[in-house]
């Protein structure tokens, strides 16, 4: 498994994980480095259907690698 995002808290990471789902791809959490963070992973095999599935179902200005 290999980190797609880091969520700040449960509540983001679960959402995240709601998306990858519904778009077929397994998922897991991880807690991250920062205090209350949480990785989520998914196989290194879909990593850019996961990325691909996050970019079109969420907001630009909502994506975690976007913020300046």
């Amino acid at each position: 498994m290999v980190q797609l995002a880091v969520a700040g808290d449960v509540t983001e990471a679960e959402e995240i994980r709601t998306i990858l789902a519904s778009a077929g791809i397994d998922s897991e959490l991880a807690t991250a480095e920062e205090d209350d963070a949480f990785a989520v992973l998914v196989p290194e095999s879909s990593l850019e259907a996961a990325q691909d599935a996050v970019e079109a179902l969420t907001e630009p200005d909502e994506l975690i690698d976007e913020q300046p």
